[in-house]
């Protein structure tokens, strides 16, 4: 029974930081530029794709390097002749702008490689267990990719928050005006920042593609779920992020190991309902088919508590 909650709390947190890897990037985004971007997922969905083609002609480490830089070029592109067009009309106009962008992306891919799964596999050199718990081999590449989430993590801390070109970036959203009579190029500024934030989330697609599904349906099933990690998080805070993700991570995937109906569930906290009574559908559903509810849940939650996030500041 422990080597299955630690399974289970394992493959958690892996999830978790699978979720800080894409929505890092959009942090990065929201919290320097204030720009809710729509088709974030959808360069994650590129990521994926890009690496596995340059894996199937070269190999996975070109891909790991390559693959961001393209899709973070392509994002500096559509920031500068793109995005920076609508910027003055407001956020709304930014909505839609990368609200139609990521469906031109999700054509685009299904034109280029297809409507089905692509076989985008997990490199030899990190094909093979590391550990065993409980009998069950644990792979090694998902402990590959918990390393990369928190090299990101530690390499963006530092560089937003210790560094002058972190200080350079978060006063240009504040006070643009007197960053660039301080010689600064603002613009150039912003497309660097939404082209970073691109090309992480073209990373994570690089990392998390062949653990799980290359296809093109990989945007829409983590799109929302990124969101409500930033805002749970704190709109612009990486550290909140983490949180945030680490956490929906754990619940989400524990609710999902949970075949138990709701009212034994609630009757094991002190918290007895009829199951006969009043909402008996709803007392009946099994945990486990309500968990992808569970993100937005906690994300209500949070919110109700302090509608700031957990953290609730830019760029800590």
């Amino acid at each position: 029974m422990m080597d299955q909650l630690l399974l289970i709390l394992l493959n958690g947190l892996v999830y978790g930081l699978l979720l800080f890897m894409l929505s890092s990037g959009l942090t990065l985004i929201v919290g320097m530029m204030g720009v809710l971007n729509f088709a974030h997922a959808s360069f994650y969905m590129l990521g994926a794709y890009i690496a596995y083609t340059l894996s199937t002609t070269m190999n996975f480490w070109v891909a790991l390097v390559v693959a961001p830089l393209i899709v973070g070029v392509l994002g500096a592109i559509v920031e500068q002749y793109g995005l920076r067009a609508v910027h003055k009309h407001g956020h709304l106009a930014e909505l839609l702008f990368t609200f139609g962008l990521a469906m031109i992306i999700g054509e685009v891919v299904q034109l280029i490689w297809g409507r089905m799964p692509v076989p985008y596999r997990v490199p030899p050199s990190l094909d093979f267990p590391l550990f065993s718990i409980g009998g069950t081999a644990y792979p090694a590449y998902r402990m590959f990719m918990v390393g990369v989430s928190l090299f990101m993590f530690v390499v963006l801390y530092a560089a937003l928050a210790r560094t002058r070109l972190g200080l350079v970036v978060r006063a240009a959203l504040t006070h643009p005006d007197m960053v660039s009579m301080l010689g600064h190029n603002v613009p150039r500024v912003f497309t660097l920042v939404f082209g970073g934030g691109c090309a992480l989330a073209g990373l994570a697609g690089v990392i998390a593609g062949n653990a799980y599904q290359t296809d093109p349906g990989m945007a829409l099933a983590l799109g929302a779920i990124v969101f409500a990690v930033v805002v749970m998080g704190g709109l612009g805070s990486i550290s909140g992020a983490l949180f945030a993700s680490i956490i929906i991570g754990l619940v989400q995937t524990v609710s999902i190991g949970l075949d138990m109906k709701l009212h034994a569930a609630l009757g094991k906290i002190g918290l007895h309902v009829d199951p006969a009574g009043l909402f008996s559908d709803v007392w009946d559903i099994s945990i486990n088919r309500a968990a992808p509810v569970v993100p937005f849940l906690l994300l209500v939650i949070i919110l109700a508590v302090n509608p700031k996030g957990l953290a609730g500041s830019r760029s800590s």
